[in-house]
C-alpha cells in the first residue's frame, strides 16, 4: 500500500461545511456543541474543516441544538464510501478514526509494523520507479500512520503471512529488527498478531483485506490487489470480507503460536 497526499473526501468537507453554518447561523459556540455531544472541542474543528468524517452523534446533536431540522442528520448516509473505487487516500481518512482495525496481508508485512529498513525497500522497488524525494515523502507519511498504533483504545488485529516473515526483502540484520519489531507490537495489549502458514490459505495469495470499525459502529473494507485498490462500504460486501478476516483468524497460528514463529525465524538469521 503506497500512502499518497491527498485532500479529504468532498462529502465530509461538504457536510463539516454545513455543520459550521448552521451552528454560527444558531449562534451555538464550538465548544457548547463539542460539550453536549461528548466531543472535544479539536474533533469538532476537525469535522467542520471536513478533515475528519462528521459522525451521526455530532449531526444530530447539532440538528437539535441549531434546529436544522434534521437536514444535517440526512447528511450521515451519504458520508460513507461509494461502491469500489481506487481510493487508498480515502482509506486513511476512515483509518485515523477506526475503533478496530482488521488487517489480512499475505504477501507483504503491513504498513502499520513495517520498519523504516522495510519500508525503504519497498518503496524503492517500486515500478516504475520514483526518485528519492518521493521516497522519502512516502517513508515519512507511512511512519505518521504508525502512530495509529498509539490509540490504546483501538483494537487491532493482523494476519500476517508467513511468505514476507520467512523470505525478506531486506538484509538478514534488518529482517531481523523487522521481525521484532512484530514481536513488540504484538505485546500491546490491544494488538493481536497471528501468522498465516503458506499450507492454510483458504483464498489466493494476490490480495490484502482490511476492515474498519468506525465510531457508530459502522464498517468500510478495503481490498488491496496488483497495486490497485477498492473501499467499499456497501454492508453486505463489508460482511463478507469481516467473515472473510474471521475465518483467516481461526485458521492461521494463535498468537502465541505465531511468536513463537516468529521468534525462532529471527533466531536463524
Amino acid at each position: 500500500m503506497g500512502e499518497v497526499e491527498s485532500q479529504p473526501p468532498i462529502g465530509w468537507r461538504y457536510c463539516g461545511d454545513q455543520l459550521k453554518l448552521w451552528r454560527q447561523r444558531a449562534g451555538v459556540s464550538r465548544e457548547e456543541l463539542a460539550k453536549e455531544a461528548g466531543y472535544g472541542y479539536e474533533t469538532i474543528k476537525s469535522m467542520e474543516q471536513g478533515r475528519r468524517r462528521p459522525s451521526l452523534r455530532v449531526l444530530q446533536v447539532a440538528d437539535q441544538m441549531c434546529g436544522a431540522g434534521g437536514l444535517l442528520e440526512a447528511a450521515h448516509p451519504f458520508l460513507k464510501p461509494e461502491g469500489p473505487r481506487s481510493v487508498v487516500q480515502d482509506f486513511f481518512q476512515y483509518e485515523e478514526e477506526a475503533i478496530a482495525y482488521s488487517s489480512c496481508e499475505p504477501m507483504f508485512i503491513p504498513g502499520l509494523l513495517q520498519t523504516e529498513e522495510t519500508m525503504r525497500a519497498l518503496f524503492n522497488s517500486a515500478w516504475p520507479p520514483v526518485d528519492d524525494a518521493t521516497v522519502e515523502k512516502r517513508v515519512a507519511l507511512r511512519l505518521d500512520r504508525q502512530e495509529l498504533l498509539n490509540k490504546q483504545t483501538v483494537a487491532f488485529s493482523f494476519v500476517i503471512g508467513e511468505l514476507p516473515l520467512r523470505y525478506a526483502v531486506v538484509e538478514k540484520e534488518a529482517q531481523k529488527r523487522q521481525l521484532l519489531r512484530i514481536l513488540e507490537v504484538g505485546q500491546q495489549r490491544n494488538v493481536t498478531t497471528q501468522v498465516m502458514p503458506l499450507d492454510r490459505y483458504r483464498e489466493g495469495l494476490d490480495r490484502a483485506i482490511m476492515v474498519l470499525e468506525l465510531p457508530g459502529h459502522d464498517q468500510i473494507a478495503y481490498e488491496e490487489a496488483h497495486a490497485t485498490g477498492a473501499l467499499y462500504g456497501d454492508p453486505a460486501r463489508v460482511s463478507a470480507y469481516a467473515q472473510k478476516h474471521a475465518v483467516n483468524g481461526r485458521v492461521a497460528l494463535s498468537p502465541a503460536e505465531s511468536a513463537r514463529f516468529i521468534r525462532e525465524l529471527s533466531e536463524e538469521l
